[in-house]
């Protein structure tokens, strides 16, 4: 267990328990403020996420920033961003069980670390991993769950709405739904 961000952040800049860190161009460890109340949890980086070391950066994540702002939030001011594996998978492809699972210490580290209150899974493979393996965004995205204290919530991935921009309407919903959680839940977000 670390005590210390930047003990964390250095330990898992070197880290090689899978097969993705010996392919990736940089690890991308996350970006976000460190007593972020509210943490967004992708699935993994892709192409420009790699080669700039940052996670959504890429069409996906200009979206997803349209999104945060509609709603007053940024990665530069008041949340935390990070994925579920921090190194990208050959062609974007989802991370494997076994890649996850090198990861997860990594994450759970990091919001050990951050104390959220409410964490925000960004498509199936996070909502999977941490809400419920039968987690299946387009019938639950926008609900929440509450575990140990945090409040849970599983919405579609920037990238899918991209490919489905008819779920964008959807997606606005759930963060309006993640801004009156904030309201409720959380003391310095806003």
């Amino acid at each position: 267990m670390y005590t210390n961000w930047e003990e964390l952040r250095s330990d898992c800049m070197a880290c090689q328990r899978c097969g993705l860190g010996g392919t990736r161009t940089n690890l991308v460890f996350g970006v976000g403020v460190p007593d972020a109340e509210v943490v967004f949890i992708g699935e993994g980086p892709g192409e420009q996420e790699d080669l700039r070391g940052e996670p959504f950066v890429g069409r996906g994540g200009q979206l997803l920033d349209k999104y945060l702002d509609a709603i007053d939030l940024s990665r530069r001011k008041n949340i935390y961003i990070g994925n579920m594996v921090k190194c990208r998978p050959p062609q974007n492809r989802d991370p494997k069980p076994e890649e996850q699972e090198a990861c997860i210490f990594w994450l759970r580290e990091q919001i050990r670390l951050i104390r959220p209150k409410i964490i925000v899974c960004l498509g199936r493979i996070s909502a999977q991993r941490l809400i419920d393996p039968a987690f299946r965004v387009t019938k639950e995205h926008g609900q929440f769950v509450e575990r140990n204290g945090v409040w849970m919530m599983g919405t579609f991935h920037p990238a899918a709405l991209l490919r489905n921009p008819r779920q964008k309407p959807d997606a606005l919903e759930d963060f309006l739904a993640l801004r009156d959680k904030i309201r409720e839940v959380c003391t310095h977000t806003y």
